[in-house]
């Protein structure tokens, strides 16, 4: 927990408290449903929680903003950047249903109120979002097609609409359809070495009814 409060310090009593809550909730439905692995559950608030919210130095999300987490599996990034804003409504969905339990799990035993959950593929969400988020579930083209006519219009943030992804690793061939793809490296915000090749992509997206 130190090394989210490091980062971010300016945590209200309740949002301290959530997170403080993730670890426990975590081993628990772990232990029945096994969302992550043994070694990262030890390192829950690194490998995890503050890898998401890698997001959230790169764009901090304007109260009332909608944002789509794709492939959420155990709730990862949706969960902790709903903890940090609280004022944003998050829409996390998976194909696999015992993550999405998982999920329903610890959004109940946080008490968030800004979350909701889809058993499901993205294809089949029917809305709009500012922003789609995800940790690299798949290559950023199928990733595209799968969000396809799901950005809002107006965009109200420093960066334009559209995806933020966490990736890892050299992305030159992946991104090489996309120009106006941006690449933030996590190094510059985090000091530890498990973000050395970590970074988040960000691709604005056009909208398009």
């Amino acid at each position: 927990m130190k090394i989210i409060q490091s980062y971010f310090a300016d945590l209200s009593d309740n949002q301290t408290s959530q997170f403080q809550k993730l670890e426990k909730l975590y081993k628990e439905w772990n232990a029945q449903i096994n969302v992550v692995s043994r070694k990262d559950i030890d390192e829950l608030y690194l490998r995890h929680v503050l890898h998401s919210l890698g997001i959230a130095k790169v764009q901090a999300f304007k109260p009332k903003s909608k944002v789509l987490d794709v492939g959420t599996g155990g709730g990862f990034p949706g969960i902790p950047l709903a903890i940090l804003f609280p004022e944003v409504e998050f829409h996390l969905v998976d194909s696999i249903g015992k993550k999405i339990k998982v999920v329903d799990g610890v959004v109940e035993g946080l008490g968030l109120t800004n979350v909701k959950t889809t058993h499901g593929r993205a294809e089949e969400v029917d809305d709009t979002y500012d922003f789609i988020v995800s940790r690299a579930v798949t290559q950023m083209e199928t990733f595209v097609r799968w969000t396809k006519k799901k950005i809002r219009k107006k965009s109200n943030h420093k960066l334009k609409n559209g995806i933020l992804y966490l990736k890892g690793g050299d992305l030159t061939a992946e991104l090489s359809n996309f120009p106006k793809a941006t690449i933030f490296d996590l190094q510059d915000c985090f000091k530890e070495e498990f973000f050395e090749t970590k970074k988040v992509v960000h691709l604005p997206i056009k909208y398009k009814p």
